[in-house]
């Protein structure tokens, strides 16, 4: 095997015996194969729009595949071979529907073409000529670069997407780039320069999916408003929902709701509490533990059942394995799978275990700053600017790790001057999300803006403020510290400079898969830069 796509990669260089998540070799050679597969698909698709044919399901397959294949999603090989063995058959079907209307199908040789093995340890054995070492030999250490990043890119676009499209709302342009960018990759006639465009062109494309995603959400739960949440417990029965999904929790609510069950959010479900049509359950209580990395000290501590949903899952530990369950694209060998949306296995389990004996105080924390919310109060805003009152903006945000160096987001928000206010979203927000930091006036200094699928409101809430101050978003006194993990914070990172967005400071460490030479680029055009100190850093924005 060989995977470098997350921030964690062994050595900072790519994971070879082992995934650093957990990813077995044999999960990873299949990803590959399911990737290179779904190339060939989205040759075919590309063919089938330019004599107008196109299929929904073929678009919802190719995010939901996907999406699969990014880290901490699905863990389970038997599933890859089934997603495998659908591609191809799906784009054997659409060869015919794209053939019938006239357009080209002779495909002689690659992705198109390619035909899975009879035996999954035979496909698990095909998979070592797709993957990016396969490649090193044989192509420009540049152009696999920039392939990879766009891949990773399609990855977080098609996750945005399929929340999206869970909860009704889709957009042919995305599924069209979607096609159209995982072909490129096989395109030996663009360039560099062809590659990089394709590459900014997957944020602009990333923006308008997140867009789509922020409609859903709040079309279908109302505008997130600023919410305590208790960090503690209620005595009774306990059920945990982690991952990312809205709806899956809205579908527990309701099956959990007159059954003696408290509800809490775990990792990046926190935000949730913040939406009036979730918050109106009395039974949906408060939030559990913190990020996604130390999930198995925190699962094998809490009294009652788990249900991952999306991304985000370890391997599960004898102690709590049989009280976690997945569901959506998640899972993992052994672990009950809830693919019918009915959570009764979930909830019966939750039933026989103890819960919580007693009520317990632990605080709280606020949530739902979201776009609307902040631009609700933004006379105070920018009249603190302009008294002076607030100095500066800080986002602080993105992916959190076990990987060391991550303290540095805990230690660089503590030393935040207090004339300044941090922004923050997703689960990087739990080095420091219980922090009392304090208010400027009435505004809290810590304002939680929500998941990593809520980027676009950090970008609609810095839109605003230039448009109100007259200038663009690079003039603002506002910086970026931004904490990477997995293939959605790539895709926000595109967008950012899709949008021109410079002086971005990116950590604990850069993309194993960016070349030195297309890093240099993206120095020179964007000043991205890497962490170093907290106290440098501030210097170094402050001064």
């Amino acid at each position: 095997m060989f995977c470098f796509q997350c921030e964690q990669t062994a050595k900072g260089e790519g994971c070879t015996k082992i995934g650093v998540c957990g990813k077995q070799p044999d999960v990873a050679e299949l990803q590959d194969v399911l990737v290179y597969a779904l190339k060939g698909l989205a040759q075919v698709a590309n063919e089938g729009r330019k004599v107008g044919v196109r299929d929904e399901d073929i678009d919802h397959f190719v995010c939901e595949a996907m999406f699969s294949t990014l880290t901490n999603v699905d863990f389970d090989p038997d599933r890859f071979v089934e997603l495998i063995d659908r591609c191809v058959e799906q784009r054997e079907q659409l060869k015919k529907k794209v053939g019938s209307a006239g357009g080209w199908t002779d495909y002689t040789s690659g992705p198109a073409t390619f035909i899975p093995a009879p035996t999954k340890e035979e496909i698990v054995a095909q998979g070592e000529n797709f993957g990016p070492e396969a490649q090193k030999p044989v192509l420009d250490q540049d152009i696999l670069s920039l392939r990879e990043t766009l891949t990773y890119g399609i990855k977080g676009v098609c996750a945005y997407a399929d929340h999206a499209a869970i909860l009704g709302k889709t957009d042919e342009k995305i599924f069209d780039f979607v096609h159209e960018g995982l072909a490129a990759t096989l395109d030996d006639n663009l360039g560099v320069d062809d590659l990089l465009g394709l590459v900014l062109k997957c944020g602009e494309i990333n923006l308008a999916t997140m867009e789509l995603l922020d409609s859903a959400n709040t079309g279908a739960y109302g505008n997130p408003v600023p919410t305590e949440v208790p960090l503690g417990a209620k005595k009774g029965k306990a059920l945990l929902v982690s991952g990312h999904d809205l709806k899956d929790l809205e579908q527990i609510l309701k099956q959990t709701e007159g059954k003696g069950i408290y509800v809490y959010t775990h990792g990046e479900m926190l935000p949730c509490h913040g939406y009036p049509e979730l918050k109106k359950y009395p039974h949906f209580y408060g939030h559990y533990g913190t990020a996604w990395q130390n999930q198995k000290k925190e699962f094998a501590e809490f009294p009652g059942s788990i249900v991952m949903t999306t991304n985000c899952i370890q391997k599960p530990q004898d102690v709590y394995h049989d009280n976690i369950f997945t569901t959506g694209l998640v899972g993992w060998p052994g672990v009950t799978h809830i693919a019918d949306k009915d959570f009764t296995p979930a909830i019966e389990r939750a039933l026989e275990l103890p819960g919580y004996d007693s009520d317990i105080d632990r605080g709280s924390v606020m949530v739902g700053f979201g776009h609307n919310a902040v631009l609700g109060v933004a006379d105070k805003v920018i009249e603190g600017v302009k008294n002076k009152d607030i100095r500066h903006f800080f986002l602080v945000a993105g992916c959190d790790g076990a990987k060391p160096g991550r303290n540095y987001y805990t230690e660089f928000v503590e030393k935040v001057p207090e004339d300044c206010i941090v922004l923050t979203l997703a689960c990087g927000k739990f080095r420091f999300f219980d922090k009392k930091l304090g208010t400027i006036g009435e505004i809290p200094r810590l304002l939680d803006i929500g998941q990593c699928n809520d980027a676009y409101s950090a970008i609609k809430i810095a839109s605003a403020l230039a448009e109100a101050f007259n200038c663009g978003v690079n003039d603002l006194p506002l910086s970026m510290v931004l904490s990477w993990y997995e293939q959605k914070a790539v895709a926000i990172l595109l967008t950012l400079l899709y949008l021109g967005i410079k002086d971005i400071r990116l950590g604990p460490s850069l993309p194993a898969f960016v070349s030195s030479n297309v890093l240099n680029v993206l120095v020179d055009k964007f000043d991205i830069k890497p962490i170093s100190t907290p106290d440098e850093d501030l210097k170094a924005i402050l001064d």
